[in-house]
């Protein structure tokens, strides 16, 4: 209220007290010794106490403190020692016979042309180490089509799509692999335009479903959250394993239920050779019987930046542990019978895993609500400053599978990360493309292709012929 003064006299006004918090709402961050959320209620504007407020009531605060405090607690626990997988319990390349990829092919088909995998994938980041803030999905690594990741996996699924129902006689349009995507709120609104804009790049609308991970609140490392604005709790997603309980908390695992699916093909988006729905993959993972499973390449050096499948513990269940965290004595080490390095199976991000399973999985972690932390720098009323992010990864499933199978790859054939920006080292745009026309490459030598001497004498004039041509299925390559 204002008091008046007599003509001549200033006015004196008398600024009423904001109102207080909430109390309920303050009671229950005391609950969980939050209250530190609402330190400069009485400086915020009424619209900004109004956003506080809902970001608060946003929060699922006893979810949230339950991962805190046993995140909190394991961390820096002494972990039991681990063992390197013995190569015996491996599906090795080397050692598959002709009949076994035939038969796992032919498997693999029929459990996609009877509509039973889906695929699950991983897409949450941006592009931002690429140099790009879209969803990394949508880079050109600069193959001559110009397709991007997203496009390129697309047509994968087109075309497992139609190889099943030949194999099955089956009009190719009544099979379908329904995609699941997971985005991020920084990715998800970009990621379904993208797709609109291009039509879905052949596939039916309704057989791509997308849904976004959580987002957890960053942390000091006493446990408080780190305040972004003075009315906004710093949160960051909750890594590729927060896919489990996105697929939990938006029913998605019902949905597939619903669909018949029983099986789900699962990887990260940037890997430009990833081979989405492989057939032979998935008759492997239905010939063993196991709840998980997961592609692994040969470690190439011992100090490569990749991690690695291990078991937990004598005898114990298989994990994977990161480079940063194994022993340089142990990445070194030489299995002295087979002179390969003994810890060898780097994890690549492309898994299997049954739908009864994925439920068992969810269920799981939600109960242990165990997060790895990461020492980060957050954005915060103070500036940027070093707190802890909370993430699950894709492979902290594995620890819950009762059975689990691992199928080697060639990394040539089947791993070409895109992480880094041209300029880097390895992991780069330029270094996948090269990949994936090498592959090609030797697809066309291996079909037989011949180049006429009329066209080429010494393999000159080939580049305009060539450059930047796509074949489609089915084809005739005449030069």
């Amino acid at each position: 209220m204002r008091e008046t003064s007599s003509p001549g006299f200033e006015t004196n006004a008398v600024v009423s007290p904001p109102p207080p918090p909430p109390q309920a709402l303050l009671e229950r961050l005391k609950d969980y010794g939050q209250e530190d959320a609402f330190a400069l209620w009485n400086e915020l504007s009424p619209d900004e106490r109004d956003l506080l407020v809902k970001d608060i009531e946003s929060l699922d605060l006893s979810r949230i403190d339950r991962i805190i405090r046993c995140s909190l607690r394991s961390h820096g626990l002494p972990a039991a020692a681990i063992e390197a997988v013995a190569e015996s319990t491996v599906s090795m390349v080397e050692e598959r016979s002709m009949e076994e990829r035939e038969r796992w092919w032919k498997m693999g088909l029929k459990a996609i042309s009877d509509g039973k995998l889906a695929v699950l994938l991983l897409s949450g980041g941006q592009g931002t180490r690429l140099g790009s803030s879209d969803p990394k999905g949508c880079f050109n690594i600069g193959l001559p089509s110009g397709k991007s990741l997203f496009q390129l996996q697309a047509e994968r699924i087109l075309c497992v799509q139609r190889l099943a129902a030949h194999a099955s006689n089956e009009n190719s349009a009544l099979v379908q692999i329904h995609w699941y995507i997971m985005t991020s709120p920084f990715t998800d609104d970009a990621t379904r335009k993208y797709f609109e804009s291009h039509k879905f790049f052949g596939l039916e609308a309704e057989q791509v479903t997308f849904f976004q991970q959580g987002t957890i609140p960053c942390v000091s490392k006493d446990g408080r959250y780190i305040m972004e604005t003075p009315y906004r709790v710093a949160k960051a997603p909750d890594g590729n394993g927060g896919v489990y309980s996105a697929l939990k908390s938006t029913k998605l695992l019902d949905d597939m239920a619903s669909k018949g699916i029983k099986y789900i093909d699962c990887y990260g988006v940037d890997n430009a050779l990833v081979r989405v729905a492989d057939p032979a993959f998935l008759g492997y993972f239905i010939d063993k019987g196991v709840a998980a499973a997961a592609k692994v390449v040969r470690k190439a050096y011992p100090q490569e930046k990749v991690g690695v499948f291990v078991r937990r513990g004598k005898g114990g269940p298989l994990t994977v542990v990161e480079y940063s965290e194994l022993d340089p004595s142990l990445a070194s080490a030489v299995n002295q019978a087979t002179g390969r390095l003994r810890f060898c199976w780097s994890n690549v991000c492309l898994h299997m895993f049954t739908l009864d399973f994925l439920n068992q999985v969810a269920n799981g972690l939600e109960k242990d609500s165990v997060y790895h932390l990461a020492e980060k720098k957050i954005p915060s009323i103070h500036g940027y400053e070093m707190g802890l992010k909370l993430e699950q990864f894709i492979f902290d499933a594995f620890p819950y599978a009762p059975t689990t199978a691992l199928f080697e790859v060639l990394r040539e054939e089947e791993f070409a990360p895109v992480k880094n920006a041209n300029g880097s080292n390895y992991d780069t745009p330029d270094s996948a493309k090269q990949l994936v026309l090498r592959l090609h490459t030797r697809w066309v030598v291996a079909a037989g292709v011949e180049v006429s001497p009329l066209s080429s004498y010494a393999g000159e004039n080939l580049e305009p012929i060539c450059r930047g041509r796509t074949f489609h299925a089915p084809c005739e390559i005449t030069f």
